[in-house]
């Protein structure tokens, strides 16, 4: 009987001392002697509104150093709209440093998502409006598409122009639409070469045509272009054209 007293001594004693210890990891006590008086966000932000993150921070950061659970704040700002990676650290004394890297988008999908530079796609937050590229094409050639959007944008920067839209299809073959709105049918082969070669062609159409407005090429011949003219849409004009390759 004395046996079973003098565990129940030592059981009562053990947990006198581990109740303080519970109250300061839980933050039912010591949160104002060891509160957490910094918080450091090691990362730019161009996207991610600060305000709002650090009000989603801060609720959960007021138990005190030991009672701040790191993971439980890298859930709720891996929520915010536009972010990508949340690290959680905590400094003694009262330190946390939350780094953060931002989904960086690079255009505009065909469904009304966004494509990462990465090349991910992800939802656009509600009520986003940016001016970026818009592409048209299956999932699972999203990198195939923005390889193809990085050759060919400095082609046309050349002249001054640059990729409104972009599309490639389920055979293969690519398209485009400039920020004039001119339809540049590609094609499968050779897209880039044949792009190329229509932009060295454009100074000369300006030259040779400065009050004509030019609608759409055709770029799939081996040796020239079907032109359309914006005044004359019924009536293409053909450069050397022999059937489509």
């Amino acid at each position: 009987m004395m046996r079973v007293w003098r565990l129940l001594g030592w059981s009562f004693a053990l947990l006198l001392l581990a109740m303080p210890v519970v109250a300061v990891l839980n933050g039912w006590i010591g949160g104002e002697r060891w509160p957490i008086r910094t918080l450091a966000l090691t990362a730019p932000l161009k996207l991610v509104d600060e305000a709002t993150l650090r009000g989603t921070i801060a609720p959960l950061a007021q138990g005190g150093f030991f009672a701040v659970d790191p993971g439980e704040i890298r859930a709720a700002v891996a929520a915010l709209p536009w972010v990508d990676r949340v690290d959680v650290r905590k400094r003694w004394p009262g330190r946390l440093e939350v780094r953060l890297t931002e989904l960086r988008p690079y255009g505009h999908w065909s469904d009304g998502r966004l494509v990462a530079e990465d090349g991910r796609l992800f939802a656009a937050p509600p009520g986003v409006a940016m001016t970026l590229p818009s592409f048209d094409a299956a999932d699972g050639r999203v990198d195939e598409v923005l390889a193809f959007h990085r050759e060919a944008r400095p082609v046309l920067l050349r002249i001054g122009s640059d990729i409104r839209e972009l599309r490639l299809s389920a055979r293969g073959g690519w398209s485009l639409v400039t920020v004039e709105g001119i339809e540049l049918e590609i094609g499968r082969h050779d897209a880039l070469p044949r792009l190329s070669r229509f932009v060295r062609l454009v100074p000369e159409l300006k030259r040779t045509s400065p009050d004509r407005v030019l609608a759409r090429a055709d770029l799939r011949y081996t040796n020239g272009f079907a032109l359309v003219w914006a005044e004359a849409a019924a009536a293409p004009a053909a450069f050397s054209a022999p059937s489509p390759a």
